[in-house]
């Protein structure tokens, strides 16, 4: 296995939205959701539930995408009017995503068209569904946030891509059919694995960090 430090890795991950059409191997996804148990979870309860798929299913699914109709979302990906300075820094991510392709903002049905490659996983070819039981809190939400970025990062360290995916909230009766899952079990989101094609406008730009002073406060150092 290929050594890269922690550091390297973060700095390296980055949200992905096209990817090269190489195979995945089952034993590489599997080693790397294994792994990611690690994660912390208070209590210990590793509230993560993971769905792995690839190739017909995955083609299948893709295709079935193509004919689904809107549904009413999972949960608010975002809160209802959006306020400073969060409404901010995702008005500069939409803005340097679109310009990284040449698409305007008054360009409307290029937007569309790029945000419906969500449901394509941007071309990837393994997806991954995490849900945890409805019963569950937000504290269990963070958890398996926190499963989620371990899964990124091990992700990088073998060379592979992600593009994690609130998107699939918006689907989840289509998604909920396609895995089975059971009434008690709730879609969190999705995420694209992959191979970035390192070529793809849309990979060449990096989303913007605010400085450390502007959100922390050293106190006693």
């Amino acid at each position: 296995m290929p050594s890269m430090s922690v550091s390297q890795a973060v700095a390296e991950r980055q949200s992905i939205r096209a990817f090269r059409d190489d195979p995945v191997p089952g034993d590489v996804v599997a080693d790397i959701l294994d792994r990611a148990k690690a994660a912390p979870s208070g209590g210990n309860l590793q509230p993560w539930r993971v769905y792995a798929v690839a190739g017909q299913p995955l083609d299948t699914f893709k295709a079935s995408m193509a004919t689904a109709p809107p549904e009413e979302p999972e949960y608010d990906v975002y809160p209802p009017n959006l306020w400073d300075p969060f409404r901010s820094r995702r008005y500069q991510c939409g803005e340097d995503l679109y310009a990284s392709i040449g698409v305007g903002r008054e360009d409307r049905p290029g937007r569309l068209r790029q945000l419906a490659k969500n449901a394509t996983f941007f071309g990837a070819p393994v997806a991954l569904f995490f849900c945890l039981d409805r019963k569950l809190g937000p504290p269990q939400w963070a958890d398996l946030g926190m499963y989620m970025q371990t899964v990124m990062l091990l992700a990088v360290e073998r060379g592979l891509a992600t593009c994690a995916q609130e998107f699939w909230a918006r689907y989840p009766r289509t998604v909920g059919r396609f895995l089975n899952l059971p009434a008690n079990c709730q879609l969190f989101s999705g995420m694209a694995l992959g191979y970035a094609d390192t070529d793809a406008a849309i990979n060449n730009w990096r989303t913007r960090r605010d400085p450390l002073e502007t959100w922390c406060e050293m106190r006693g150092f």
